[in-house]
């Protein structure tokens, strides 16, 4: 009895401590699950919550409108067009098959490989899958009609070349992405691109994912670029300088116009070239920018050098006499010939002849220091920091790694590698009084509201002395009046500048080839006051290879056609007897008499009309040169205003113009005497 009594009153105890452990374990389980609440809650939400928002949240990037580029004149080069592209969630596609076929049949693309496409992207469960990117409109409203289940659209900008390859190595090109990849497009890419938006899609909790919401955060345009580039010069060079290398038959040409003063880039231009709409039907070679890409081996353009050396340091004057040595001359054991036998001549003349025993003896007078010191400070061996991509910095070797003969061959622009931009540069320091500019082809930047956000300033540094220049302008004269640039000649305006007649480099030899080089000229028009700085380039003429022969007469085609153009006054005389241009148009009695009468009637109310000139302002033309008396005025009709100011320019009179377009009246008329300073008033506008 005892014993049963103990157990019972045991028992009591056992249970109550239990039901202690078991409240104890609810408690610290409480704890943990709470404790790990208040972690997941303080501690992880927002990855928690952005995980939850992935689930039920897609989201697409859509591209910014890229913006305009415009030329100097606001003329549009570049600009974005609206398109449409499509996309699909494939776990919305419920017929594969059928949603390709119908999709191909608008987009022409290959319904099996889309099948296919659509078919892998099912199975793996991804949500998103481009089917076509930027539809043009009409293609896009027929496939928007099939309403396709699974299949949405998102407007996307597609960039759009209005005038196809002209200045496409200016220009650039984008990629699918709309990503700049060449010119001002690669460069200014953040600028002009803008900023991306999204197009979020809300998605609901069933197996299917159904979108049911969708919202946008817009995308902000890119700024607006205006160029330094002027669409009419980049025109006629570009025309020129194709003209030029079809007819040598030549590899490709680089030509380039600059204003020497503020380092813009007016025109710049390579043949082959590439329509930047289609970038990928062109070969990779006609895609570079070979105005700063291509190095290649100046010849007697790089002369500039010894001369100007010599010149600064005062120990040669333009009339001094130098011995050329009957065209041979021995530097550090290397034989080096003239083009002809030369004896005694003037530096002046030494240099419009090209001479190379000249320009050697010249460097040799310098020495190896100074000679690298003037390359250097005419910008060659560095990059000139224009606003461009893949600019090289060309090649000049430091001193320590010349040769014995190297002062030899550098003297005449060999053992040295140039771009053609550098050697245009180079002259601008000679064409605008001794400082060297930098190059740039950006004008301006612009916000959507048309706000200047950028405006590019002339960044320069003093190079030579102003009597320096002067004489070396003279002498470069000289080489197109009497040396080996006559056919730089430009009609009724100074011209100077120097040939180049470089031998190329054999890859297999390693040596001077004799069957290739490259031909060029660099100069400036007017000589008396530099207004453009043009080089041209042509690389591997068949034929005729000398630069005099295949690259002056491109600078003098360039020449005639911009600087009326731009508004710049002649200078000269010109050489075309006035005879001669009246002889174009003999009227008949009764013609003249009808245009005198006309004439005679609009005589009083013929206003003046303003014409853009080359600083952007409006102005009256005045072109003005002296010439003899008693020319006689051929019939302007039909001609544009270009060329009518380039026949007043040539005949010396004063042009007031009225209208756009062809010439339709003239006063006076056709077949009147005329005298140097006259106002000639003509009418242009569209004829019916």
């Amino acid at each position: 009895m005892p014993l049963r009594a103990t157990a019972i009153e045991k028992h009591p105890a056992d249970s109550n401590r239990r039901v202690l452990y078991v409240a104890i374990a609810l408690v610290l389980w409480m704890f943990v699950v709470g404790g790990r609440l208040v972690q997941l809650q303080l501690g992880q939400h927002q990855q928690l919550s952005a995980r939850a928002r992935n689930q039920q949240l897609g989201a697409i990037d859509t591209s910014p409108t890229r913006g305009q580029v415009l030329d100097r004149q606001g003329r549009e080069l570049a600009r974005s067009l609206d398109t449409e592209s499509f996309f699909a969630d494939p776990r919305e596609v419920d017929n594969v098959n059928d949603t390709a076929r119908r999709v191909a049949g608008i987009t022409g693309q290959s319904k099996d490989d889309l099948a296919a496409k659509l078919r892998e992207a099912k199975d793996s469960n991804k949500k998103f899958i481009w089917l076509i990117r930027r539809l043009d409109l009409q293609s896009a409203t027929k496939l928007d009609a099939m309403n396709l289940d699974g299949v949405y659209s998102r407007k996307e900008p597609k960039r759009y070349y209005p005038n196809d390859s002209l200045a496409a190595h200016v220009l650039g090109f984008v990629g699918t992405d709309e990503i700049g990849l060449g010119g001002v497009e690669q460069y200014y890419n953040e600028k002009i691109r803008g900023e991306s938006g999204k197009v979020y899609l809300e998605r609901d909790g069933s197996s299917e994912r159904r979108v049911f919401e969708s919202y946008e955060v817009q995308p902000h345009p890119g700024q607006t670029v205006v160029l330094t580039i002027d669409q009419t010069i980049q025109f006629r060079t570009e025309q020129a300088l194709f003209a030029a290398v079809e007819r040598s038959q030549a590899k490709s040409g680089t030509a380039i116009v600059m204003d020497p003063h503020t380092g813009e880039i007016l025109a710049l231009a390579n043949a082959p070239a590439f329509d930047p709409n289609h970038p990928g039907n062109e070969s990779p070679e006609s895609r570079t920018n070979g105005a700063l890409q291509n190095i290649y081996e100046p010849g007697s353009t790089f002369k500039v050098v010894a001369y100007s050396a010599a010149i600064e340091k005062g120990l040669v004057t333009p009339d001094d006499k130098i011995d050329c040595q009957m065209g041979s001359i021995t530097v550090a054991g290397r034989l080096i010939h003239d083009g002809h036998p030369y004896g005694l001549l003037t530096v002046a003349d030494a240099l419009a002849k090209s001479s190379n025993v000249g320009a050697i003896k010249l460097g040799l007078m310098v020495g190896n220091d100074s000679m690298y010191d003037f390359a250097r400070r005419l910008g060659f061996g560095s990059r000139t920091g224009v606003d461009l991509p893949g600019e090289s910095p060309g090649i000049l070797r430091a001193l320590n790694r010349w040769q014995p003969s190297s002062i030899g061959s550098i003297a005449i622009g060999q053992e040295v590698g140039v771009t053609p931009l550098q050697m245009a540069v180079a002259y601008s320091v000679l064409a605008n009084g001794g400082s060297w500019v930098k190059p740039h082809v950006v004008r301006e930047l612009r916000s959507v509201d048309d706000s200047v956000l950028f405006q590019a300033k002339t960044e320069s540094r003093p190079v030579l002395k102003l009597e320096t220049v002067q004489a070396l302008r003279g002498m470069l004269e000289g080489v197109t009046l009497r040396g080996t640039a006559r056919k730089a000649q430009v009609e009724g305006y100074s011209a100077a500048g120097k040939t180049g007649t470089a031998q190329k480099i054999d890859p297999q030899s390693h040596g001077y080839s004799a069957t290739k080089y490259i031909g060029s000229f660099v100069g400036f028009a007017p000589a008396s006051n530099p207004a453009v700085v043009i080089i041209v380039v042509i690389d591997e003429p068949k034929g005729a290879y000398h630069g005099g022969d295949v690259a002056a007469p491109v600078f003098k085609e360039i020449a005639e056609q911009i600087l009326p153009e731009l508004s710049v006054t002649p200078d000269i005389e010109v050489k075309i007897p006035n005879e001669q241009i009246a002889r174009n148009y003999q009227p008949s009695p009764q013609a003249t008499s009808e245009m005198q009468r006309e004439s005679e009637q609009r005589e009083a109310t013929l206003p003046k009309v303003a014409v853009r000139n080359f600083s952007g302002r409006a102005s009256e033309v005045v072109l003005a040169v002296a010439t003899r008396r008693g020319a006689v005025l051929p019939d302007l009709r039909g001609q544009s205003v270009r060329e009518v100011a380039r026949t007043c320019a040539q005949l010396g009179l004063r042009l007031e113009a009225r209208g756009e377009g062809r010439a339709l009246r003239q006063n006076p008329a056709a077949g009147t005497e005329v005298n140097s300073g006259q106002s000639v008033q003509v009418e242009f506008g569209r004829s019916n």
